[in-house]
């Protein structure tokens, strides 16, 4: 996979571009990430990319110009599923994130200031929030973007049956997790997990899964199997 992020704060990226599941996906060149200055596509001496908006009001918008020449320039290398960081999007959750791991190239667009020009909405495929807050910039929310995504590419994760477990994968949260030692100041780990009863291991942390997920999120239960499982249980 191929991802472009075209942004005014390139060096945000560095460290978790050289680090943990994406620092070894981009070794083995599973996922190639570009880094785009925006600036670099600002045609005055000072490289200013934002203006005072239309109407009046506080802060600065980020001029259309330089989005559109970026992206035109990227397209021209070839197909990309485009999407915008910005918090009226779409919620990102894991059914988004499987979709787009599929896709071959992305490019993430980081807005900052008071956002973009209307006008560069139309240049995108997609708008992505990742939830009901403000952030400085869509550095963040594309970082997180790309880290839920890169996972999912095969081979990125050294256990493909990790990804399956994790929360949401399955529409519920991950069961709880143990590890040694059994006892640890007075606290056990759950007998069936030492029980070497693979079908009862199983069967514990489907019930679990359920149990945390009806307790914490309620909402992922709702108008599926698992909502009438629970029910019945």
């Amino acid at each position: 996979m191929l991802v472009d992020i075209v942004t005014i704060f390139p060096g945000f990226f560095a460290s978790p571009l050289a680090t943990g599941l994406l620092g070894k996906a981009g070794e083995r060149s599973l996922v190639e990430v570009r880094l785009h200055d925006l600036r670099d596509w600002a045609t005055d001496r000072h490289r200013s990319v934002d203006d005072a908006p239309f109407g009046g009001g506080a802060g600065m918008v980020m001029r259309p110009g330089p989005w559109f020449d970026v992206l035109d320039d990227l397209e021209a290398e070839g197909p990309a599923r485009i999407v915008l960081l910005a918090p009226d999007g779409r919620r990102l959750d894991h059914q988004v994130a499987q979709r787009l791991a599929a896709e071959p190239r992305l490019v993430l667009c980081c807005g900052r200031y008071e956002g973009v020009d209307e006008r560069v909405r139309t240049r995108v495929h997609e708008i992505l929030s990742i939830g009901d807050f403000v952030l400085a910039g869509g550095e963040t929310a594309a970082l997180v973007v790309l880290d839920a995504v890169a996972r999912l590419v095969p081979g990125v994760m050294g256990n493909a049956a990790s990804a399956a477990d994790e929360s949401f994968a399955a529409g519920l949260l991950e069961y709880p997790q143990y590890t040694r030692p059994a006892v640890y100041r007075g606290l056990e780990v759950p007998a069936v997990l030492r029980s070497g009863d693979h079908g009862a291991v199983e069967r514990w942390r489907r019930e679990q899964a359920l149990e945390r997920t009806r307790r914490l999120r309620p909402d992922l239960l709702e108008g599926t199997g698992d909502a009438a499982e629970e029910q019945q249980g």
